[in-house]
């Protein structure tokens, strides 16, 4: 039973630091980059100020997300520095606890805010980053959008069928996709391939011209081949709906970005940054518990338990951090080293300097 009480009196010592934490960082992202786009929103395009607050609401949940970690770090540091200025760690210890039974209930919250945070990074940032982008460009900026794009994805659903169209290039000021590729899928199995030089938009419908109709069967491969020189598709989707539905990797959820990947695969491209990217939805939301693992022992070496301090090494080792993970996945989208690598790697040594310091901070 003592060891339920301890629990709940450690969970409590983390929580309002929790949520300090999740707004002093927020109010800082927000400070030094969102108010000051906002404010040049507001005096460069005339943007009204229900628009702004629109777009300040969307922006939110992508400058939330980071916070995570950097709140239970904080929370951390704060908790156990707390608790051992007071003495009670060594009090606790006295008891017959041992230390990393008293830490258990902070890797416990580091783990649950890790996947919470992969639910938020999937759910909801995604399509508030789209909201916010078609905000800024369309009420904003006023449609300001290149009319030319590389690599296009149109995905349409149609039953059990599926169709998803690629073009290397789209110009949405003429109507044309150039080296067209068109996959067909019946029941999640590839059927039919189309290509193409280029698809035209002409009097409300798509006109592939100089291409090719391969059948292919999960077994046998391609099992017939047709060449066409003009053919209709039925891509119901005008050049500037393609234009605006195409999203950049960060709004993509974690199924859009796989689908993309498949597509970019098939057509021998290369996909290092996009797996860097998915990694990367899962490597930052694991930094809450790798945090919390290297705060706890952090926080136990401090003497003091001001709020100033724990911010003060929280800043640095978010610096050290993120610094370090510009660096790795820099290097895993530009296929220097593999892109799971590139985005574990920052968490990996927090880690293995966590593990270190939980077992200096058992003696």
């Amino acid at each position: 039973m003592h060891l339920r009480l301890l629990d709940k009196y450690v969970l409590k010592e983390l929580l309002y630091p929790f949520i300090f934490g999740v707004a002093s960082f927020s109010s800082i992202f927000i400070a030094s980059s969102l108010l000051f786009k906002i404010v040049q929103y507001i005096t460069t395009y005339g943007a009204p100020i229900p628009t702004v607050a629109r777009l300040f609401i969307y922006s939110l949940p992508e400058i939330v997300n980071y916070t995570f970690p950097m709140a239970v770090l904080l929370a951390t540091l704060m908790a156990f520095g707390k608790l051992s200025g007071n003495s009670e760690i060594v009090a606790m210890k006295s008891g017959g606890v041992s230390y990393y039974r008293i830490v258990a209930p902070v890797i416990a919250v580091g783990f649950v805010v890790s996947i919470f945070s992969v639910i938020w990074a999937e759910k909801v940032v995604p399509p508030s980053k789209h909201i916010a982008r078609q905000i800024l460009a369309v009420e904003i900026r006023g449609n300001i959008k290149p009319k030319t794009q590389d690599h296009v994805v149109v995905k349409t659903l149609s039953g059990d069928a599926q169709r998803i169209t690629y073009a290397r290039t789209f110009d949405e000021s003429t109507g044309i996709m150039s080296n067209v590729t068109i996959e067909e899928f019946q029941n999640e199995k590839l059927a039919r391939v189309q290509t193409a030089k280029k698809a035209t938009w002409k009097e409300d419908s798509w006109v592939l011209e100089d291409g090719t109709v391969y059948t292919v069967d999960e077994k046998e491969g391609v099992t017939s081949k047709a060449a066409f020189s003009k053919q209709v598709i039925p891509l119901n989707i005008t050049p500037r709906e393609i234009n605006w539905e195409q999203k950049s990797i960060n709004e993509m959820t974690l199924g859009e970005l796989r689908g993309y990947v498949k597509v970019l695969e098939r057509q021998n491209l290369p996909t290092s940054d996009l797996w860097t990217e998915i990694f990367m939805r899962f490597a930052i939301p694991l930094a809450s518990l790798v945090f919390a693992l290297l705060g706890a022992p952090l926080g136990t070496q401090r003497q003091r338990s001001g709020s100033s301090i724990g911010m003060g090494i929280s800043v640095i080792v978010i610096f050290v951090y993120y610094g370090i993970m510009a660096f790795t996945t820099g290097l895993g989208k530009g296929g220097v080293i593999p892109p799971l690598l590139a985005a574990m790697l920052p968490n990996i040594i927090c880690l293995v300097a966590g593990i270190f310091l939980l077992r200096r901070a058992d003696y």
